[in-house]
């Protein structure tokens, strides 16, 4: 081989040996900076779940100081047993998931508000100093202002002899008096005492009633009507399911 083939040779060899070299260590480098660009992401992942464990956890306390304060056991109230569907629940319908979901909640919402509402009426009635039936028998009355007896046992469902107790016990606190209707002295007409009931009851309720009045501030007058008609839609179904349990 002559002098130049030799060195042509060796400078390709060369060459190649640096290239190879080269690119040996921009793969080196180029794995090195992904290990440590995710060594950063990993980083970054575990400081934002830290953050996220944080603020979850400031919120079950926040959740949690609001449980305490209630008058009944968290794990009642809160349980899962309140979000679980029965027999026809629209989860165990084919139509979209995401309806399903929202009928769900609708309905384990209108539970939730319904049995609070009960806890709510006894609460109020401890503080009165009444009963929760007789409570109830004076809140039905106050919508008119006056009753006959009878009406009154029809629209609470109680008998002639429960009603008559209710009535007295209401009349021994104050609360209501008994008036001959003028057009038929065999009727006995049942007034509630305005300053009575807004003295005593009324003043109860009023700090729930404001915090409602401040909810509906969040809403505009179409919002408003909408909701008005579904709780006038609601209360058509509750009377119509009334009567169907107690004529069967």
């Amino acid at each position: 081989m002559s002098g130049e083939a030799a060195g042509a040779t060796t400078g390709q060899q060369g060459t190649a040996g640096q290239g190879t070299a080269e690119q040996a260590s921009g793969q080196q480098g180029t794995a090195e900076n992904g290990t440590a660009e995710q060594g950063a992401a990993d980083r970054g992942a575990a400081e934002q779940g830290a953050a996220e464990q944080a603020v979850a956890e400031q919120g079950a306390g926040q959740r949690g100081a609001v449980d305490a304060a209630a008058p009944w056991g968290t794990e009642d109230v809160n349980s899962a047993a309140w979000q679980l569907p029965w027999p026809e629940s629209p989860a165990s319908g084919t139509g979209r998931p995401e309806r399903a979901d929202l009928e769900v909640a609708f309905a384990a919402g209108i539970r939730r508000t319904g049995a609070l509402m009960q806890l709510m009426g006894q609460a109020a009635a401890d503080r009165i100093g009444i009963n929760a039936t007789d409570l109830n028998c004076l809140n039905i009355l106050s919508f008119s202002g006056h009753m006959t007896a009878g009406e009154l046992a029809r629209a609470t469902g109680l008998t002639t002899a429960s009603i008559t107790g209710v009535i007295d016990r209401l009349e021994e606190a104050g609360f209501v008096h008994r008036d001959r209707d003028p057009h038929d002295r065999r009727r006995v007409v049942v007034r509630i005492v305005m300053d009575k009931a807004v003295g005593e009851v009324a003043s109860v309720f009023l700090p729930m009633l404001r915090a409602w009045r401040e909810m509906s501030a969040q809403y505009s007058d179409d919002e408003l009507r909408l909701i008005v008609d579904f709780y006038g839609q609601m209360e058509q179904v509750f009377r119509e399911h009334i009567v169907r349990l107690r004529d069967s």
